[in-house]
């Protein structure tokens, strides 16, 4: 049975669509799909809706770049509301925030709990087409760009501005966070704070001046020795 006979879509044939980050379960935006929605997040497993406004289909990231790659389809008890879990690259929000539930009603006050994502996260980590095989070079090529221009409203420039402590402390952080995500035994969660971690080493790199291409030639230069000797040997 296909998914769109089983879904119940309402007078407008409409189903609210929550979209769901597939690595660390954050909500990222609540929008609407029509069947033809759902069946082309089915053929090509992007984010495709319908738009109430512009009354249109639209597939996430046409104008922006900001995709999405599904990876897991739910629907709720009744069939008439759906849950995608999705690789997002960037931002979800059109504000350029990671969600569109960025702000919190407390107390009579709203508080805005995130910044939107800074412009190198765009470049950084979400950049549309990169080789696989050079991500690491390309990303610690504009960190060590934004130690030497250090730009006001760039967190790898915050980070060189605080020092070396600050920078250590992060990585400190972002060690618990994987120990506590290998702790949960869900391989998303690791995956995601394997990669904050790395972001940040190689920040610790970066201020050191140490390529990563040094990294990769003291593996290269470990291969094939016996681990109990090569500790040994230092």
């Amino acid at each position: 049975m296909k998914l769109v006979e089983i879904l119940n879509f309402d007078e407008k044939g409409l189903i609210p669509v929550i979209v769901q980050d597939f690595y660390n379960d954050e909500v990222l935006m609540l929008a609407y799909a029509n069947k033809e929605a759902v069946e082309n997040i089915l053929k090509d497993e992007s984010g495709w809706y319908f738009s109430r406004e512009r009354k249109r289909l639209w597939k996430k990231g046409e104008e922006s770049g900001h995709t999405q790659k599904v990876k897991e389809i739910y629907f709720d008890c009744d069939a008439d509301a759906l849950l995608i879990k999705v690789e997002q690259k960037g931002a979800a929000c059109h504000t350029n925030h990671r969600s569109c539930f960025y702000r919190r009603y407390f107390r009579g006050k709203v508080i805005e709990t995130e910044p939107p994502l800074p412009e190198e996260f765009e470049e950084i980590l979400y950049k549309v087409g990169l080789d696989e095989r050079k991500v690491i070079d390309e990303v610690y090529k504009i960190i060590t760009e934004r130690k030497e221009t250090m730009p006001e409203d760039s967190y790898v420039a915050s980070l060189f501005n605080e020092g070396l402590d600050r920078i250590l402390k992060k990585i400190s952080e972002e060690v618990a966070e994987v120990i506590l995500a290998a702790k949960d035994e869900k391989k998303s969660h690791i995956i995601y704070e394997v990669t904050d971690l790395v972001f940040h080493l190689l920040v610790c790199l970066a201020y050191f001046d140490i390529p990563p291409s040094t990294i990769r030639d003291e593996l290269k230069r470990r291969f094939k020795i016996s681990g109990i000797f090569e500790k040994e040997s230092r």
